[in-house]
């Protein structure tokens, strides 16, 4: 992974964290946004303009693809550079929590 990209997608904002982890199949925008409030029982609301400001960049880091345009939607999926920083953010908050439960169980 190169170091801009680890730089900028490490630790990772919940919103490209969702972002990619929706992306694993094919999803416009708005359908992103809704698996996300699915996903976290509406705990998270992705705001359009973050929303739309953040596929861009991951589209311009190589992070997420577009696949096809339907109906003025733009349709997009995870490359494998997304899937490979979305496996390293998984690893890191996997270690925090185990780290959390180390210390909280004592």
């Amino acid at each position: 992974m190169e170091r801009h990209i680890r730089k900028v997608y490490a630790p990772m904002t919940e919103t490209a964290f969702y972002i990619l982890l929706c992306l694993q199949e094919p999803r416009h925008g708005y359908g992103v946004v809704q698996e996300v409030e699915k996903l976290t029982d509406g705990a998270v609301h992705l705001a359009p303009g973050t929303m739309y400001g953040s596929l861009s960049k991951m589209e311009k880091d190589g992070l997420i693809r577009l696949v096809r345009e339907e109906e003025k939607r733009k349709v997009y999926e995870s490359t494998e550079l997304g899937r490979e920083v979305l496996r390293a953010e998984i690893a890191r908050i996997e270690r925090l929590y185990r780290n959390a439960k180390e210390v909280m169980g004592k």
